[in-house]
């Protein structure tokens, strides 16, 4: 029987920091970091933009910061918890360059400043066009220097395990499927945190890497967590298009505030239509635009005009774009790059406290796939990797003090044992897959009731079909994953439409959402 202090699920900002920040504080717990596939497979190493802090209260101030958030998020934000972290940022931040991280500057030497739709000021820290990444390499370096932090890489996340305790349920554990083997291990620990980022592989095009299945909501779904406004997913305006593709190269919300613009085939500016601030309009904004203009139009995408730019500086500031851009074959000084809205972010999510504590004792949820309040309806650009800084900190302070008081006992009972048999046929689960992302978009997301109601109906019929192949099948990873799809899908169009969840739905009892 495995067992830990910590087993923290989800290897982003999130989860890194946080297993860094308990290190720091208590470096005899003993922390267990699992990671789907490859450690560095995460939304985090894929976010170009950076981090927005206010870290020149002269020409800025934390106010401006907070009431952009606010506005961002269309009156559904926590406003208490957005001061919170808005105040945090600046130390978060040095946390960050304290562990290594390095961020450009000016001739000066101070931190130079990007800025990105939505933002008042220029306030986005970053390096380069590939901040993510950095951060990423820069917390797995000192990682990898811990004794006491295990990683298990190639770990699917199948069940939390819960016990009830007087009236209330306790997460005390967690089974999975480790690489490709027909058995189902067990791990036992104090406290549980998932940190497993978003869902927008559920949608028919999204910037997301394969991983984002959704597997942490409805991990906490089916053990009795409270899901809260899965149906603000935000969509990216500025992603390359490329025929046949589903998951497309996100390209930078920082390019407009560089100075680049949208245009349709005309070559015309369109969203002046809809706000004045043009391209530098939030992301909701700018997405809705690009869709009512497509739907008017009927064309499959509108473009980004970088002609007018200076292409030296263009190149400088964004080298990871331009090399991507040359490699598919187009030129920004005299090429017209084709874009379409993707589905980019979650909003919403499991429920949370500002510590990072769910509805359920023992178990946190921390980045994208928690619902802290912070983002609301519409994430401001570039606060999501600040939000995993200030709730992974926050989280590490509150986990510290229940493992001092913890009591936890685990029942040898609670291991099961499966049968191994035929698994489905991964073309089979492909075709569940597609239809899945087929059915999944930015139009019926904000579409009328009755599509909405039509999208769940076959939602639920999909459900059913990978229900009778269970029947007969070993429940593999691909089928475990495909189950967590289906139900995020599900959630993300039932509180689209209000409606009541039910916490019934798992390929053991054979129940479905509805």
């Amino acid at each position: 029987m495995k067992t830990c202090d910590v087993l923290i699920s989800g290897t982003g900002i999130a989860g890194l920091s946080l297993a860094l920040q308990l290190n720091e504080k208590r470096p005899d717990l003993k922390i267990v970091l699992m990671t789907k596939n490859e450690p560095d497979e995460t939304n985090t190493s894929l976010a170009q933009g950076g981090i927005a802090a206010v870290c020149d209260r002269i020409r800025d101030s934390f106010d401006e910061h907070i009431q952009d958030t606010l506005n961002a998020g269309q009156g559904k934000c926590n406003p208490k918890v957005v001061e919170m972290v808005i105040k945090q940022a600046p130390h978060r931040l040095q946390e960050l360059i304290k562990w290594g991280a390095e961020f450009d500057t000016e001739k000066d030497g101070h931190l130079a400043m990007a800025l990105e739709g939505g933002h008042s000021h220029n306030r986005v820290v970053h390096y380069k066009d590939k901040t993510g990444w950095h951060i990423q390499e820069v917390l797995w370096a000192k990682i990898k220097t811990q004794p006491n932090i295990e990683v298990i890489p190639h770990a699917f996340c199948v069940d939390l395990l819960t016990e009830n305790q007087e009236e209330d349920k306790q997460v005390i554990g967690m089974s999975y499927i480790k690489d490709s083997n027909p058995t189902i291990d067990i791990i036992f620990a104090n406290t549980i945190v998932l940190a497993t980022g978003g869902s927008g592989q559920v949608f028919q095009f999204t910037s997301n890497p394969e991983i984002a299945t959704g597997d942490g909501v409805a991990l906490a779904f089916r053990a009795g967590a409270s899901i809260k406004d899965m149906q603000y997913v935000q969509f990216h305006p500025t992603a390359l298009y490329e025929e046949d593709k589903s998951n497309l190269f996100l390209i930078s919300e920082a390019v407009r505030g560089f100075g680049g613009y949208i245009v349709n085939k005309k070559g015309e500016r369109f969203l002046f239509e809809f706000d004045s601030r043009g391209e530098l309009a939030t992301r909701d904004i700018v997405s809705k635009a690009i869709t009512n203009e497509l739907d008017k139009s009927g064309d499959e995408f509108v473009y980004l005009d970088l002609r007018h730019l200076n292409q030296q500086e263009f190149q400088a500031h964004f080298p990871t774009i331009y090399a991507r851009f040359i490699e598919v074959g187009l030129y920004p000084e005299s090429d017209l790059i084709p874009i379409v809205s993707v589905a980019h972010y979650q909003c919403g999510g499991i429920e949370v406290n500002e510590n990072g504590q769910t509805s359920l004792k023992s178990l946190y949820a921390l980045g994208e796939c928690s619902c802290t309040g912070l983002h609301g309806a519409n994430r401001l650009a570039s606060n999501s990797l600040l939000e995993a800084l200030v709730f992974s900190y926050n989280a590490s302070e509150r986990i510290i003090f229940e493992n001092k008081v913890s009591t936890k006992r685990y029942k040898l009972s609670q291991i099961r044992s499966i049968e191994t048999h035929e698994i489905i046929s991964p073309s089979v689960l492909g075709v569940f897959k597609n239809k899945v992302k087929s059915l999944m978009n930015y139009s019926v997301l904000h579409g009328t009731e009755v599509e909405k109601q039509e999208v769940i109906i076959q939602l639920t019929k999909i459900h059913f079909d990978l229900l009778e192949c269970v029947d007969y099948y070993f429940r593999c990873r691909n089928c475990c994953e495909l189950e967590n799809m289906l139900q995020t899908s599900l959630i993300i169009m039932n509180q689209s439409l209000n409606f009541p969840l039910s916490n019934n739905s798992n390929l053991n009892d054979h129940a479905c959402i509805c």
